[in-house]
C-alpha cells in the first residue's frame, strides 16, 4: 500500500515536473497552502472560542475555582508536549526563522498541528498569552512540508513557509495586508515579483476563506468618534516615544524572565513557580485572563475603568492619579504573566499581549494628557495608535503594526497617527535594541537570516557537510619509520596528530619535514611528537561559518582542523567553503 503511494506520488512529480512551469506550480501551490493555513486559523480560532465556553461553564456551573485553570492548563501542555509531541516547540515564530536559516526550511510535520493544541488548551484555561504566533508556527509548517511534498527546492521551500505564514496571520485577523508584511518585515523574505505574487495569493485565499466561514465580524469593534485632527500630532510622537520605551521594557523583560525560567532544571518547578506566579497576578488583575482582547475592547469602547473589574481596585474612579498608576502596573505585570505561562510549560505568543499593552500605553498617555490639562484628547484613537506603537517596536515591524490595527478594527481613517506612532516607536527601540524579541536569540548565536543574501549564505552553509575527513590520522607516539610507512596512504599533505583520547595535539605538513624524511638513519630516533606543529587555528564543530572565515582570514590558512571538544573530526577546507557559497549563492540569486 504505501509502496503504491509512493509510486504515485513520484509519477505524480515528474508528471507535474514536464507539464506545468514552475512558476505556475509555485502559484498553485500558493493558492494552496492559503487554503489550508486559513482553515487551521479558523480552527484555533473556532476551539479556542469553544474552550474558553466550556472553561466558563466549569467555573459558573459546577463551581471549580477558576484560579485552578491556569495551573490546568500549563500541566496539561506539559504532559502532551513531554509524552505525545516529544519536542520543543515554543517560540513559534523564533522556531520559523531558525528553520529558515539553519534547517533548509524544514519544518517538522508534527507542527502542523502541536501547536494550535497546546495553544488552545494554554488561553482557554487562562494563559496570559496569544495564539498568533502557535498559528504562523502551524502555517509555516504547513507551507514547509507540501513544498517538501512536491519534492520542492530550499528557495522554493522557503517562500511556502512565508505563504503558511501570511496566510495564517491574514487568516485569524482577516488582514490580508497585514500577514504579507508580516513574512517581508518579520521572516524578511526578499520583495521580488516571484515572491510578493505568491505572498498576496495565499494571505488573500485565506482572508476570503476566513469571511466565507465565520462571517465579517471585525476582531475588534472601533467607531470614529472623533476625525484625526492635525493638531495633536505631537501627542501622537509623544505616544510614539512612549510605546518604544514600553516596547522596549517588553523585549528585555520577557527575556529577563526566561533567562530566570531555564535556570531550574525541573520541570515541576517552573510549573510550580510559573503556575503560581500566572495565578496570582490573574487573581490581582483578572484582565490578564487569556488573550486580552476582551480588555481591548473595554478599551475601545470608552469603558477603561472596566479594566479593574471584579479585582480589589474595583471602585477606584477613572480621573485619579492612583487609577493612573495601575494602568502602569498592569502593563507591567501583563509582561510578567505572560512569561510566566510560557516559562510554566504553556503555549503562546506575543501578538496579543502586545496588542493589550499598546492599548493600555496609549489609554494612559491619553488619560494622563486629558487628567493634567484638561486637552479631551479622543481616548479609543490614541488606544489604537498605542497597538500600533507597541506591536510595531516589539516586532520591529512598523508597516505590519500599522496596517493590522487598520484593518482588525476598520480604523483606516486614522492610518496618520498610526503611522506617526509606529514610526516613532520603531525609531525610539532601535536606539536602545537592534533586533526584534524574535530575531534577539538568534542573532546571539549567529543564527539570523537578514535581506543581505551573501551575509545569509555564509551563514546557512554546514560545517558538518564541508568537513573532509580522508586524511590519515596518526598517532603522536609512532616513530619516524611508522609514520614513513604510512604516508603513501594519504593523498593530501597534511596528517592531525592525535593522543591516545583522540584529542588533536597538533599536525605534521610533508613540507616542514622533508629535510629528516630521507634521512634513516632518524626514523628510530624521532618520533611525530617531535616533528608535529601546532595548527595556526582549530574550529569548534558548533561554531558560526562568520567565525570560521574570520579565523581563515588571520591565519591565511587554505585548511583547519575541525573539533569537538578537542576531539580530532576533520578539516575545513577554504577552497570548498568558497565553492559551496558561489553555489548557493547562485541559487539564491534565482527568482
Amino acid at each position: 500500500m504505501i509502496e503504491t503511494i509512493q509510486n504515485r506520488i513520484r509519477k505524480f512529480t515528474v508528471w507535474r515536473a514536464k507539464n506545468i512551469p514552475e512558476k505556475n506550480f509555485i502559484l498553485i501551490l500558493s493558492l494552496l497552502v492559503g487554503i489550508v493555513s486559513g482553515l487551521a486559523a479558523i480552527i484555533l480560532k473556532t476551539a479556542i472560542h469553544y474552550s474558553i465556553t466550556m472553561v466558563d461553564w466549569l467555573i459558573l456551573h459546577v463551581g471549580i475555582a477558576f484560579i485552578v485553570f491556569p495551573f490546568l492548563g500549563v500541566l496539561a501542555c506539559y504532559l502532551i508536549i513531554r509524552y505525545v509531541i516529544k519536542d520543543n516547540i515554543s517560540h513559534g515564530v523564533t522556531r520559523v526563522l531558525f528553520s529558515m536559516s539553519k534547517q533548509n526550511s524544514v519544518i517538522k510535520p508534527h507542527n502542523m498541528w502541536s501547536s494550535m493544541i497546546t495553544s488552545t488548551i494554554t488561553i482557554s484555561c487562562g494563559g496570559s498569552v496569544g495564539a498568533e504566533a502557535p498559528v504562523v508556527l502551524t502555517g509555516s509548517a504547513i507551507g514547509s512540508n507540501l513544498a517538501r511534498f512536491f519534492k520542492l527546492n530550499y528557495r522554493q521551500i522557503t517562500l511556502m513557509v512565508g505563504c503558511g505564514a501570511a496566510g495564517a496571520i491574514a487568516g485569524i485577523f482577516k488582514a490580508p495586508l497585514a500577514g504579507m508584511l508580516f513574512t517581508l518585515e518579520v521572516l524578511m523574505l526578499d520583495l521580488t515579483m516571484a515572491s510578493l505574487v505568491p505572498l498576496m495569493i495565499a494571505s488573500v485565499t485565506a482572508t476570503t476563506l476566513t469571511y466565507f466561514l465565520m462571517g465579517d465580524g471585525v476582531l475588534l469593534s472601533f467607531n470614529l468618534d472623533h476625525a484625526f485632527n492635525v493638531e495633536n500630532i505631537g501627542f501622537y510622537i509623544v505616544l510614539g516615544i512612549f510605546c518604544g520605551l514600553v516596547s522596549l521594557y517588553f523585549t528585555r523583560m520577557t527575556l529577563y524572565i526566561e533567562k530566570i525560567f531555564k535556570r531550574f532544571q525541573k520541570p515541576v518547578t517552573k510549573f510550580l513557580i510559573g503556575g503560581g506566579v500566572l495565578s496570582l497576578l490573574i487573581l490581582l488583575f483578572p484582565s490578564l485572563w487569556g488573550e486580552g482582547y476582551n480588555s481591548i475592547n473595554t478599551i475601545l469602547y470608552g469603558e477603561g475603568n472596566e479594566l479593574f473589574k471584579y479585582s480589589l481596585f474595583t471602585d477606584i474612579p477613572h480621573e485619579s492619579i492612583i487609577f493612573l498608576l495601575l494602568l502602569v502596573i498592569l502593563m507591567i505585570v501583563k509582561v510578567i504573566a505572560m512569561a510566566a505561562t510560557n516559562g510554566a510549560g504553556g503555549v503562546g505568543g506575543i501578538f496579543a499581549p502586545s496588542l493589550m499593552m499598546g492599548s493600555i500605553a496609549g489609554f494612559f498617555v491619553v488619560s494622563s494628557l486629558n487628567q493634567f490639562f484638561s486637552l479631551g484628547l479622543p481616548e479609543s484613537n490614541f488606544s489604537l495608535a498605542g497597538m500600533a506603537g507597541v506591536m510595531a517596536g516589539v516586532m520591529h515591524a512598523p508597516m505590519t503594526a500599522i496596517f493590522l490595527i487598520a484593518e482588525i478594527t476598520g480604523g483606516y481613517d486614522l492610518i496618520v497617527p498610526l503611522i506617526v506612532t509606529a514610526t516613532i516607536s520603531y525609531l525610539t527601540i532601535m536606539v536602545f535594541e537592534p533586533h526584534s524579541i524574535y530575531t534577539k536569540r538568534l542573532a546571539e548565536r549567529g543564527e539570523l537570516l537578514t535581506h543581505h543574501k551573501d551575509k545569509n549564505v555564509l551563514m546557512m552553509l554546514d560545517i558538518d557537510k564541508l568537513i573532509e575527513t580522508e586524511f590519515v590520522v596518526v598517532n603522536e607516539d609512532y616513530s619516524l619509520r611508522h609514520f614513513v610507512k604510512i604516508v603513501p596512504q594519504s593523498k593530501r599533505n597534511i596528517f592531525p596528530v592525535v593522543d591516545s583520547d583522540g584529542i588533536l595535539t597538533g599536525v605534521v605538513i610533508m613540507e616542514n619535514i622533508r629535510s629528516i624524511i630521507f634521512n634513516t638513519d632518524m626514523y628510530d630516533s624521532i618520533y611525530v611528537s617531535d616533528i608535529m606543529i601546532a595548527p595556526p587555528a582549530f574550529i569548534e564543530i558548533h561554531e558560526t561559518m562568520e567565525s570560521v572565515m574570520n579565523k581563515f582570514n588571520k591565519t591565511k590558512a587554505w585548511n583547519l582542523p575541525v573539533v569537538e571538544n578537542g576531539k580530532y573530526l576533520g578539516f575545513l577546507s577554504k577552497s570548498k567553503i568558497f565553492n559551496e557559497y558561489r553555489e548557493m549563492l547562485i541559487g539564491f540569486s534565482e527568482d
